[in-house]
């Protein structure tokens, strides 16, 4: 009886040490820590914006302007962000930053419960390692819904201002991988 209770005594130690273990790392919370980002996108100075088209039938509507629309808004964004130098050729640039306007097709009217969603029209942009050709980064965002065409010409540059605004907080906020 007395050999059942040690056991049973090692038994509780061992899962308090676990449990606390578990709790001081986050685990047990559902709290997880910040992965570092990876040192190309934080390091990278020059950049090379790269145009990766827009499916068909965004243009002239939904949407005012052409295909290059969204290229010359991200161009011009990150120009006023200040932190990258431009330049026109790739094989000068430390990173690539490519933008695509996308149209998914998907479920219509599908339960959000069990993950479907009616698609939106959405940016993605792709951050490569120049050099090493990896993707170091993607950002996207979906394009909310509208009526009028000037609603919808205001969601899309929403749109960009906010992914715009997602890359500079990460990049203010993280530290480097080491």
């Amino acid at each position: 009886m007395d050999k059942l209770n040690r056991s049973g005594r090692r038994f509780a130690t061992f899962a308090v040490l676990v449990t606390a273990l578990l709790t001081l790392t986050g685990f047990a919370t559902g709290q997880s820590q910040a992965a570092p980002i990876p040192p190309a996108l934080l390091n990278g100075r020059k950049i090379f914006v790269s145009n990766g088209g827009a499916d068909s039938g965004l243009f002239p509507h939904p949407f005012s302007g052409g295909p290059e629309r969204a290229y010359n808004q991200l161009y011009v964004g990150l120009q006023k962000l200040g932190r990258y130098e431009l330049v026109a050729n790739p094989a000068d640039a430390d990173l690539v930053f490519e933008i695509q306007l996308a149209a998914p097709n998907g479920p219509s009217e599908g339960s959000k419960v069990k993950g479907a969603s009616d698609p939106l029209p959405m940016f993605r942009v792709q951050i490569t390692d120049r050099p090493t050709h990896y993707v170091v980064w993607v950002l996207t965002r979906s394009i909310e819904q509208a009526n009028l065409q000037k609603t919808h010409d205001h969601n899309f540059d929403e749109a960009i201002a906010s992914m715009l605004g997602d890359l500079k907080t990460l990049l203010d906020a993280r530290p480097a991988a080491k």
